[in-house]
């Protein structure tokens, strides 16, 4: 169980601890891929199984629909004031400098950044929430349960938590359900290269397009 959770907790516990700089996100980085890659060797675990042609055309295409999903509907003034957190309150583009544009931090702790959302959190969310929440909602002894076994109820609050988890709470739901979906048909792998392909491409819109508010 300890593999599965402590590098996402540790991930939630320093993004509440340390303020929002990109020497912080570095560091955090660090800390969550050390703990993921030490459960991997000491644990024997291997998140990476099953990476068939279907696996991966499947996890890069989801990651794609994802990212759409995700820029599409920032022009539209009701959904940044009502399907983002908090309800009511519209969200607004960061008026001041990003901590994460090279500009402020340097090109070095900006591709930092991008390694780190793309390749770290996408891979440790994917390990938290699809393959021990998901099954643990299901059954207290979670590695009996097949990943490719469906339970709507536990799909149902699986995505829910996912949500609550950002700030665009409405795409994220959306995002929730289509790698969980990738995970029950092919497998955790699928989903995890669908949530990396969408975070390194968000990184990449952000960085090129200036859109510091993803971040």
């Amino acid at each position: 169980m300890l593999f599965y959770v402590i590098p996402f907790f540790l991930w939630i516990a320093l993004m509440t601890i340390l303020p929002s700089t990109a020497l912080n996100y570095a560091i955090r980085g660090g800390v969550v891929a050390a703990a993921l890659i030490g459960g991997c060797i000491l644990l024997k675990k291997h998140p990476f199984v099953r990476i068939g042609w279907k696996s991966l055309l499947f996890g890069i295409l989801g990651g794609i629909l994802v990212t759409v999903i995700w820029i599409l509907p920032e022009s539209c003034e009701w959904y940044k004031t009502w399907l983002c957190w908090p309800p009511g309150v519209k969200m607004s583009p960061i008026e001041t400098p990003s901590p994460y544009d090279p500009l402020v931090c340097g090109w070095t702790l900006t591709i930092i950044k991008l390694i780190a959302s793309s390749f770290i959190i996408a891979p440790v969310e994917e390990i938290f929430f699809r393959s021990f929440l998901y099954r643990w909602l299901q059954k207290k002894d979670f590695e009996s349960v097949p990943l490719s076994k469906f339970n709507l109820t536990a799909f149902v609050w699986m995505v829910t938590l996912f949500a609550i988890e950002h700030d665009r709470f409405f795409v994220a739901a959306i995002a929730g359900a289509v790698y969980g979906l990738l995970a029950i048909r092919f497998s955790l792998s699928s989903a995890i290269i669908g949530h990396v392909t969408t975070n390194l491409l968000l990184a990449l819109y952000v960085i090129h397009e200036r859109m510091w508010s993803f971040w």
